[in-house]
Order: structure tokens, then C-alpha cells, then sequence
């Protein structure tokens, strides 16, 4: 669905901020994003969407070419960026002139989306607070029903409440012809929605796996002490020892801790390369 080969971009008179970036996402998918500031996070949001060009390397999403923005790989993608902008609108308004655009809109979706996040269709767009904005947009971007979803920040401004009527959505509107690319800084946000996660370090890919292979891969738990045990690739200090993430050589049967894991893989990329190579 998503192939990224070889892809290598830098803004202008900057050094290089992706080298060769290889990256492969697949349809039936909701895929968590994580990594630090200037990791390079949104700029591959915005290469894979077509805003940004890559000077080097293969890019094609559902088979277009993004810097070309084709129509129809217009209508198969929705980009919902961390910093929005809506005009001075009703909503009902808003979404009869922008729907069009989008072939496989559903306005019953869209009503029902809003009702959970409690909004009126009937509201102006002015009169809503930055949350109450990204709550409609958020409904709209699931009722296009565009192959390829992509979200920046998407909880930003979003109550605690709100945040798990997000990840009720999302996950039911996962299809199986249809990937989902979340980036977030809020880690949590993510939890029992994600299926797989990719990790950005140093402007690179150094994790892009199923959570299944993850949990097999890796044990999440707590150990007395931590200091020498070889398994452990990230400890930190908890009422009943350490909380840890170390090897799974036994095979135990863990949920993935998603902050966790982030830590363990950018504290010890080396030891995460080794048990996860990545596929050219």
C-alpha cells in the first residue's frame, strides 16, 4: 500500500534528514508513529501525502506517485495535520462543499461520528473550541473512507474522555483495504488501537513491527533487580523493583508497553536492530 525505497530528502541548504529510508506499510493496518522532536515524524507524513518531494528513491502510495497529486490519489488519501486551519463556516456547510472530493464519503458515518463526540452538525465552526474543531475533523477524515488515513498529533486538545471515543472510532473504521498512519508524542493515546508500531531514531527507521512479533520477541514486566541481568534493554525504578523490557527467551506471554518500548528502543537501538532487522 505505502512503499518507501531508498528515499532520501532535506529541506533546502539542510543536511539530509531521511538517507535511503525504506519503509513498507500495508493494507488492514492501524500503525502507531512515535519518535523524539525532529525526528522527522511529520516531514514523512508529508512525503508519503504528496506535500513534500524526495530528492532520491521510489515513493508510491496505493501505486501513485505522491508529488504528482493525481486526482485519484487525491481521493484515496486524507492528511489531517497537527496544525488545522477551518474557515468560517457551519459544519453542515463544510461538509457538503468538501465531500464531494471524496468518491466513498458517507454523511451517515459522518452524523454518527459526530454524535459521539457530541457536536451538532448545525454548530458554526467559529463558535467551537481548538478540541471541538479536531473532533469534527477527525469525523469527517473517517467518513472520506479514503484508502490511506493519516493523522499528526490527532489527540492534541482532545479531553481524556474524548481520547478513548477516538480509539473506539478508529479501530472500527479500520477495513481490511485501508491503512491507518498515526503519529503522536502522546504515546498513551495509542494504547489498544495501534496494531503495529514504527519507531523513528536519528532519522531513521529503527523499528517498523507488529505488536504480535514485538511480544514475542520481548518480555514487559517488573524484576527485583535489573543492574546485571543481560535480558533487559530498558529498566526503571517501581514500587516492587523495576519495570522492564528485556529479551523473551522463555517465551512469556506479555502485553506491549508502547512508552516502554519507545524508551528501550531509543536507549539501546542496537540490541532493537538485532532482534528486529529490517526487510530491504
Amino acid at each position: 500500500m505505502i512503499h518507501l525505497e531508498r528515499v532520501t530528502f532535506a529541506y533546502q541548504h539542510q543536511t539530509l534528514l531521511f538517507d535511503q529510508l525504506n519503509l513498507l506499510l500495508q493494507a488492514g493496518h492501524i500503525y502507531g508513529l512515535l519518535g523524539k522532536n525532529g525526528a522527522g515524524k511529520s516531514s514523512l507524513l508529508r512525503l508519503i501525502a504528496g506535500l513534500l518531494y524526495p530528492q532520491k528513491g521510489t515513493l508510491r502510495v496505493d501505486g501513485f506517485e505522491p508529488r504528482k497529486r493525481q486526482p485519484k490519489f487525491l481521493q484515496s488519501l486524507f492528511f489531517l495535520p497537527e496544525e488545522i486551519y477551518l474557515p468560517s463556516l457551519t459544519i453542515e456547510k463544510f461538509w457538503t462543499t468538501l465531500s464531494p472530493f471524496y468518491p466513498l464519503f458517507n454523511s451517515e458515518q459522518f452524523f454518527y461520528y459526530l454524535k459521539e463526540f457530541d457536536i451538532s452538525h448545525q454548530q458554526h465552526l467559529n463558535a467551537l473550541s481548538f478540541g471541538q474543531k479536531k473532533k469534527v475533523l477527525i469525523a469527517f477524515a473517517l467518513a472520506t473512507n479514503t484508502k490511506v488515513l493519516i493523522m499528526d498529533e490527532p489527540t492534541n486538545g482532545l479531553d481524556i474522555t474524548s481520547k478513548g471515543q477516538f480509539r473506539k472510532l478508529v479501530a472500527s473504521a479500520l477495513t481490511e483495504d485501508r491503512v491507518v498512519l498515526i503519529s503522536t508524542h502522546q504515546v498513551r493515546d495509542l494504547d489498544h488501537l495501534i496494531d503495529a508500531v514504527i519507531i523513528l531514531d536519528n532519522h531513521e527507521i529503527l523499528l517498523n513491527q507488529r505488536l504480535e512479533h514485538i511480544s514475542e520477541q520481548l518480555q514487559f514486566g517488573t524484576l527485583t533487580d535489573a543492574e546485571d541481568d543481560r535480558r533487559v534493554l530498558y529498566a526503571e525504578p517501581s514500587l516492587k523493583g523495576y519495570t522492564v523490557v528485556m529479551e523473551n527467551a522463555e517465551k512469556v506471554e506479555s502485553k506491549v508497553d508502547l512508552e516502554r518500548l519507545f524508551h528501550a528502543a531509543i536507549h539501546n537501538p542496537d540490541r532493537i536492530r538485532q532482534l528486529f532487522p529490517q526487510q530491504s
